[in-house]
């Protein structure tokens, strides 16, 4: 499918969908560029893409796949993709396995959700079928770990593919079972960052396995971006030529960002899909550009992700980089930040992931580092603000996810809502 026109796609949208009519009512007739085109708004777009009584699209739902986002920061938002945009779509993302590491003949286990309109374990079986090599795939889904693991090694897969909380989950079992799984060539994560804090217990459980992103799409942003070989970072994507149009957005200026190494706001144009135009669309994640002609960018996290307690701003990343510095020994499995409120205070508990019990001087000596880097948290603490920091150590199964999607929550806020 051809990348159509900026002007054409702008003129089909405003012609057609009375969200963009609106949004677009002070935008020149003749558009050169995308900067002359407003960042949507995410909380009016969806407002539009409301059912039955739809504002968004620009023709009849006649022929389409409609898929369904996990909903973790709201209500479910529905997604349609005509035919021939999800037969493209997946088309680009098989080409895209391949730069992940995919080989001819691989056997590969599909761990991704499904049902419920989750578009993660369809997406990736039709990827694999439009890929241009061959391929073996056994469509496992969301099965229990323990049938996983008898597929591992019965089947012979491999590669595995899926959330990287299900991953961690199988790898885990494979150990406790004491059969790791060195035939594993690959795997592919999708649909949340593979953090560092998960890599060593995959590597024991798969220890010839490269790992890799299996790519960047979403069901509200669709097609974004295909993965980049680049050794140990993981996080860099490069957009699909002639698909897509991936933008950083400075959050002070609104502006592109063109300088790499700055951090900004992932927005997304995709120049194919019509039925649901996404024009400069805000993806939720930040990035930052990695080389000077702004085509490959590393993802740094969600755009809103962190706990604030009180005045005090956690971001999760820079918390993710204290802990695991200070863990020489690999005893973190996984991390989330739990905001709680108690006695009139705000408090922050760091939970971790563990599959074996951490010496008791390792909590003290992760909360000391923790402070020392966020010096701020010890002086609202000093004066009565805000509660001490806390850190909780619970089984890596015990971490708590998103219910639909599997997803790791990084940020769970207890508070009360008044």
């Amino acid at each position: 499918m051809p990348a159509k026109p900026l002007q054409a796609l702008v003129d089909h949208a405003r012609r057609n969908s009375p969200f963009y009519a609106d949004l677009y009512r002070d935008v020149p007739a003749t558009v050169t560029s995308l900067t002359d085109l407003p960042v949507i708004d995410q909380v009016a777009f969806w407002a539009a893409n409301a059912w039955p009584d739809n504002q968004l699209l620009t023709g009849p739902l006649t022929d389409a796949c409609v898929y369904k986002s996990g909903g973790t920061t709201g209500a479910p938002k529905f997604s349609p993709w005509t035919r021939e945009e999800h037969v493209d779509s997946v088309t680009a993302f098989g080409a895209g396995l391949v730069n992940a590491g995919l080989k001819p003949g691989w056997r590969v286990a599909n761990l991704f959700r499904a049902g419920e309109f989750y578009s993660g374990f369809l997406f990736i079986e039709y990827a694999l079928q439009h890929a241009p090599i061959d391929n073996v795939r056994l469509p496992i889904a969301t099965a229990p770990d323990e049938y996983v693991a008898d597929v591992i090694h019965g089947f012979g897969a491999d590669v595995l593919a899926g959330e990287p909380m299900k991953l961690s989950a199988v790898a885990e079992t494979l150990l406790k079972q004491d059969r790791p799984a060195p035939q594993v060539e690959l795997i592919l994560f999708g649909g949340d960052i593979l953090f560092n804090d998960l890599r060593p217990l995959l590597r024991s459980a798969f220890p010839n396995a490269a790992l890799s992103s299996i790519g960047y799409a979403s069901v509200d942003a669709g097609l974004v971006a295909g993965p980049v070989p680049a050794g140990d970072d993981l996080r860099v994507h490069e957009a699909f030529p002639n698909r897509t149009v991936v933008e950083l957005i400075d959050d002070a200026t609104g502006e592109p960002i063109t300088e790499p190494g700055v951090p900004g706001r992932v927005v997304v144009t995709n120049l194919f899909r019509t039925l649901v135009p996404i024009l400069r669309y805000p993806a939720g994640d930040r990035a930052e550009w990695i080389d000077a002609d702004c085509r490959r960018f590393r993802l740094l996290g969600r755009s809103t992700e962190g706990a604030r307690v009180g005045i005090v701003s956690m971001p999760t990343e820079q918390v993710r980089d204290v802990l695991l510095a200070h863990d020489p020994d690999n005893h973190i499995t996984g991390m989330q930040l739990v905001q709680r409120r108690w006695a009139g205070r705000d408090g922050l508990i760091i939970r971790l992931g563990h599959t074996t019990p951490p010496p008791p001087a390792l909590t003290e000596t992760l909360r000391q580092a923790v402070l020392a880097a966020r010096p701020t948290y010890a002086d609202e603490t000093a004066i009565g603000a805000i509660h001490p920091l806390q850190i909780e150590w619970v089984p890596r199964a015990d971490l708590a996810t998103n219910p639909r999607t599997g997803k790791l929550q990084q940020v769970i806020d207890e508070r009360p809502a008044h």
